[in-house]
């Protein structure tokens, strides 16, 4: 609840610039990630947390963009990067939490927080990514 709390006060901040608010991570991410712990553990958090959010306005984007990579290729950009060998064993690249976050995105059991979520490969090389969200961006930047 508190990082939601500073997340809102981070989103009013932005919007008194004016202009289009892009943030790295939404509540969608903490949803999907909730989703995995439920489906693998039985948590049971989600309801909750859906709950919470649902009450604080702040955290429902517009439009949430979420970039979706093959597990493989997620291993091997982490083992190029030279993060495999600092932690081999990174849960949130496990193939089962993997399956699961990306399924609340891919093929949601529920809607997602946002009110309008576009899919997009980033199985591509970095330029090629780096294409298709500035198309997307600028796009959603005049439609506002």
């Amino acid at each position: 609840m508190t990082f939601m709390e500073i997340e809102g006060n981070r989103v009013d901040a932005a919007r008194r610039h004016g202009g289009l608010v892009v943030l790295d991570r939404t509540v969608d991410t903490l949803l999907a990630h909730a989703h995995a712990m439920d489906e693998i553990y039985g948590f049971n958090v989600l309801p909750e947390l859906t709950r919470r959010a649902e009450e604080m306005s702040h955290l429902r984007p517009d439009r949430t963009l979420y970039l979706d990579v093959t597990p493989e290729l997620l291993h091997l950009r982490r083992k190029a990067a030279g993060h495999h060998e600092v932690e081999p064993e990174y849960f949130l690249h496990d193939p089962a939490f993997l399956t699961h976050f990306r399924d609340y995105f891919c093929r949601p059991a529920r809607r997602p927080a946002t009110a309008e979520l576009a899919i997009a490969s980033g199985d591509g090389d970095r330029q090629e990514t780096a294409a298709v969200v500035q198309a997307l961006f600028t796009y959603w930047a005049g439609v506002r």
